[in-house]
């Protein structure tokens, strides 16, 4: 789980690795004969029985500085990932984080740009809430209306959702599963509901050395943080 790939010491919440660190990390991926790809190619290679080797890669919010840095370093390494943008608020900032460094998102063209790359592009709802607190109105609007206005833009059918702050429950699980999503990236679900609408995730920041990637790897097999065949 990735964020934003910038030079930002500022950085509270801890969202941002440089793309000097990104690219020790995809050196040490692909060291351990290992390859980052979407999420939706993780889940059909799933499906075959195949997805050994893959590592599904995401990063979250849609930042524009996906372009600019950390696609140039997930092409070197020949990897792939998704891209969970925040629909309602292209072109704009992230208003959602109030105490956190202002960035730039991506904007439509920019949506497009990374959809001709190979790069998967998931909703990350319209407008950033914590999904479990808003009323069914308006948490069937980010759900469907997000999902709607990302296959408007990219002429593909979006398959994949990430819950904002990692939130859900019951409701916005079925939520989802109304409103068609395939599959829903969550952080640390429960153990025992993890499932294709609730994707564990491991967050990797800019601490994060090879030795810290070894140890978060063998953890997430520990605790069921990993997309296993079903």
């Amino acid at each position: 789980m990735y964020h934003s790939v910038s030079d930002c010491p500022d950085d509270p919440f801890d969202i941002t690795v440089s793309a000097a660190r990104l690219d020790h990390q995809l050196a040490w991926l692909r060291g351990r004969g290992l390859r980052g790809v979407s999420m939706r190619e993780l889940l059909d290679a799933r499906a075959r029985g195949e997805e050994r080797g893959l590592v599904g890669l995401t990063f979250d919010d849609g930042y524009a500085d996906f372009l600019t840095a950390a696609l140039p370093v997930l092409s070197r390494w020949q990897c792939s990932a998704t891209v969970f943008p925040v629909v309602g608020r292209l072109g704009g900032e992230n208003d959602w984080d109030p105490t956190g460094p202002r960035k730039l998102l991506l904007d439509a063209d920019g949506i497009r740009r990374v959809v001709a790359a190979g790069v998967e592009v998931g909703s990350h709802t319209l407008t950033h809430p914590d999904l479990t607190r808003v009323p069914d109105d308006m948490l069937q609007a980010e759900l469907e209306g997000s999902r709607a206005l990302l296959a408007e833009i990219t002429g593909h059918d979006v398959q994949g959702l990430c819950y904002p702050y990692g939130t859900f429950d019951a409701r916005v699980r079925a939520a989802a599963d109304r409103a068609g999503y395939r599959y829903a990236c969550a952080i640390a679900p429960d153990r025992a509901h993890a499932d294709d609408l609730a994707l564990p995730r491991i967050h990797v920041g800019r601490a994060d050395t090879g030795l810290r990637l070894e140890v978060k790897r063998r953890l997430a097999r520990t605790w069921g943080r990993a997309v296993e065949a079903s």
